[in-house]
């Protein structure tokens, strides 16, 4: 009878990841005795997690996990994932003007290695894990904001910044003289130019008056229209227009000034 055992290794953790449990799934697997095993989520390489875990073992997963047991293996890569984002694009955007000859580069596909052709007319030729490869390219890749040009003299930042700001003074002075900002007309200016009428002359003895403070309370508006026995009574009938329109205004809520 054969045996078939089918497992998800949760990419060696356990449950929502809380610990690496490879080795412990590895002894598991073994106790079994299966003769067919098929796994998921199997990991084939990740450097930021073998760095994080002093026991991550050293060749990719199935091949631990089959260990001594199991000869025959074979792993069915499904997902690439792109680690390391961030500097591969900033790989990509200095390979525009890249430091060596892109042409006598090559990858030795049997081997898995990276090989490059230097010397006279190519003739040796060196290879190397590609891991390395991108360690060396990385490697003259300059940090970000490292100033690899610098100017002096008249074409230094800090002499372009005196003459700028300079420059910049000196126009906002012309500026400030030749545009002298104009004060708006106050509201009563306002209502005296459009209703004939200048709302800050006292109708009783005629003189000048002033405002003292605006009042937003309403409690102390109705207090003050109260004392002065104001009215809002019309002293005689309006148009029929504005009679249709203090319709509509009975018609609405009553507004929160008027208790």
């Amino acid at each position: 009878m054969l045996r078939i055992l089918t497992l998800n290794t949760h990419k060696g953790f356990s449950w929502l990841n809380r610990r690496f449990s490879l080795h412990e799934l590895r002894e598991a697997i073994h106790a079994l005795s299966a003769d067919v095993v098929f796994l998921q989520e199997v990991v084939g390489q990740n450097v930021k997690k073998a760095k994080k875990y002093d026991d991550w073992p050293s060749e990719p997963h199935h091949e631990f996990l089959a260990g001594s047991l199991w000869s025959d293996y074979a792993y069915g890569k499904n997902a690439v994932y792109d680690h390391g984002k961030i500097e591969a694009e900033r790989v990509g955007k200095y390979m525009i003007r890249p430091l060596l000859a892109l042409e006598r580069l090559s990858f030795l596909d049997p081997a898995g290695k990276v090989g490059y052709r230097h010397g006279e007319n190519g003739a040796e030729q060196e290879t190397m894990d590609y891991l390395e490869f991108i360690a060396r390219v990385t490697s003259h890749i300059p940090d970000k904001g490292q100033v690899m040009v610098r100017y002096y003299g008249p074409y230094a930042n800090a002499h372009r910044g005196k003459v700028k700001k300079a420059s910049l003074s000196a126009s906002l002075r012309v500026v400030e003289e030749k545009f002298r900002r104009i004060s708006s007309k106050g509201w009563a200016e306002m209502i005296r130019k459009v209703y004939e009428v200048d709302p800050m002359v006292c109708p009783k003895c005629g003189s000048r008056m002033k405002v003292v403070a605006f009042l937003t309370a309403y409690a102390v508006v109705d207090r003050i229209i109260d004392h002065l026995q104001l009215s809002f009574i019309a002293e005689r009938p309006p148009p029929p227009q504005a009679a249709f329109q203090e319709c509509l205004w009975a018609a609405d809520p009553p507004a929160e000034y008027f208790p």
